[in-house]
C-alpha cells in the first residue's frame, strides 16, 4: 500500500489560541494541520528544540506552509512573571544558581542577548516584535527548505480578525 503524502500546514501558537478558532480563521481541516502551542509563541534561538521539532515536522509531515500565531487582546492564560520571578527567587536552594545566571546574563553578550533572567523569561516586548523575530528566525534557517511559506498572523481574540504582518 503507498502511503498518499498530504501537504500539511504548521501552526505555531500561543498558550491561548484555540485550534477550533483557528480551524474556522484559516478555513483549514485538522488532519491538515499540525499545532505546536508553546508560550509566546516566540522562537529565540534557531538552534533550540523548538526550532528542530519545526525542522522535523518540515520534513516527516510535508509541512510547505508554517504560521506564527500571536494572539492581542486580553489571553486567558496570561503568565504572572512576577508569580513566577518569586517562586525562582523564594527557593534557597537555587540561590547560587541564580547568582550564576544573573551573572551570566549582564556578561555574556551575544549568548545571552537579553540582560536579565526576567527579560529573558518574559520574552518579546510585543507580540507583534516576538511574531516577526519567530517569522525570520524560521524562513533564514539553513535546514528550512526555500519553498515553505512561513507567515506571521496576529489574531485579535476579541473579534477573531487576522492580520498577516509583513516580515523581511
Amino acid at each position: 500500500m503507498i502511503k498518499e503524502e498530504t501537504n500539511k500546514s504548521l501552526f505555531i501558537i500561543g498558550m491561548d489560541n484555540t485550534i477550533e478558532l483557528l480551524q474556522k480563521a484559516f478555513n483549514i481541516h485538522s488532519d491538515d494541520m499540525l499545532v505546536l502551542q508553546i508560550y509566546g509563541p516566540v522562537i529565540t534561538e534557531p538552534y533550540s528544540d523548538l526550532m528542530r521539532d519545526i525542522i522535523l515536522l518540515v520534513y516527516e509531515e510535508n509541512v510547505e506552509e508554517i504560521y506564527v500565531v500571536g494572539t492581542k487582546g486580553k489571553p486567558t492564560n496570561a503568565v504572572n512573571m512576577q508569580e513566577v520571578l518569586d517562586k525562582i527567587y523564594e527557593k534557597e536552594e537555587l540561590r547560587k544558581q541564580r547568582e550564576v545566571l544573573d551573572y551570566l546574563f549582564k556578561a555574556c553578550m551575544p549568548e545571552f542577548p537579553e540582560t536579565s533572567m526576567r527579560e529573558w523569561l518574559e520574552g518579546s516586548k510585543t507580540i507583534t516584535d516576538g511574531v516577526q523575530t519567530s517569522v525570520q528566525i524560521i524562513r533564514n534557517h539553513p535546514l528550512i527548505p526555500s519553498n515553505v511559506n512561513v507567515r506571521g498572523i496576529v489574531m485579535d481574540k476579541s473579534n477573531g480578525n487576522l492580520s498577516e504582518l509583513k516580515v523581511s
